[in-house]
């Protein structure tokens, strides 16, 4: 499966693939730009773990801000 394909399907419903949104940063498929919608669509998704997604959301998005810096 492409790797555009595979992202777009996992947004559909991330739950299906993942346990945790934690589990989203550990997928080495993906970078962090990749991680970002996934997990965005996954907060749009499912309210029950919306806190959870926020938390990791604003990882990786300081993460991303530290390598635009470091470039």
């Amino acid at each position: 499966m492409a790797k555009k394909k595979l992202l777009e399907d996992i947004q559909q419903n991330p739950a299906r693939i993942y346990r945790s949104p934690n589990d989203v940063l550990r997928d080495r498929r993906f970078n962090d730009g990749e991680r970002l919608e996934i997990l965005r669509a996954w907060r749009e998704s499912d309210s029950e773990v919306a806190s959870g997604i926020d938390a990791v959301i604003v990882e990786v998005e300081n993460r991303l801000c530290s390598n635009h810096a470091a470039e």
